[in-house]
């Protein structure tokens, strides 16, 4: 059976706008005031932009903020209403990826042992880059084994800016008042 929430969303509309961002345009995605995608350019598994229903600017100021919040370093953790879809394996991945903390990584091993589950790293993998809300679903910080920055959706360069962002970060020494 669905939720009220579930049937809103199945007969609300989709609407998607840009943002810049250091790592280019992002196009953002909501459906009934939820953030359900966020896509880099050539983005792997992007779906069709015509399922991004039509293009505005209401009703994404907070997901705005809180981006440029991130990038500007003054941000460790999102507080948007977000839903990814995705199976239930994709969803407990998701999960798992969520938790871990900023400028820190894990690895896609680790998460399939946490799973407890049976899952291979691979799956994990297969997993973390279907996430469609990259950035707010932490997935840059899931490395290899070996600390090598594997299959990420935006691409290496983005990866390792994302992860040098964070660590610049949580590196700075604060200031004394």
């Amino acid at each position: 059976m669905q939720t009220m929430r579930e049937a809103l969303a199945c007969t609300t509309p989709t609407t998607h706008t840009k943002v810049a961002s250091p790592l280019g345009d992002l196009t953002i995605v909501s459906r009934a005031g939820m953030t359900i995608g966020l896509y880099f350019p050539n983005h792997w598994y992007r779906p069709d932009p015509c399922s991004f229903g039509a293009e505005g600017d209401v009703g994404f100021d907070d997901v705005r903020r809180q981006l440029g919040e991130y990038f500007a370093g003054q941000r460790r953790e999102f507080d948007l209403p977000l839903s990814a879809g995705g199976d239930e394996l994709q969803r407990r991945v998701w999960d798992l990826v969520c938790q871990v903390p900023y400028g820190e990584t894990s690895t896609y091993g680790r998460l399939a042992r946490e799973l407890a589950d049976g899952t291979t790293a691979q799956e994990v993998g297969a997993a973390v880059g279907r996430n469609p809300l990259c950035v707010l679903i932490p997935c840059h910080r899931i490395v290899g084994s070996t600390g090598k920055l594997t299959g990420y959706a935006g691409g290496p360069r983005r990866k390792r800016f994302l992860l040098d962002l964070e660590k610049d970060t949580v590196e700075r020494p604060s200031r004394l008042c």
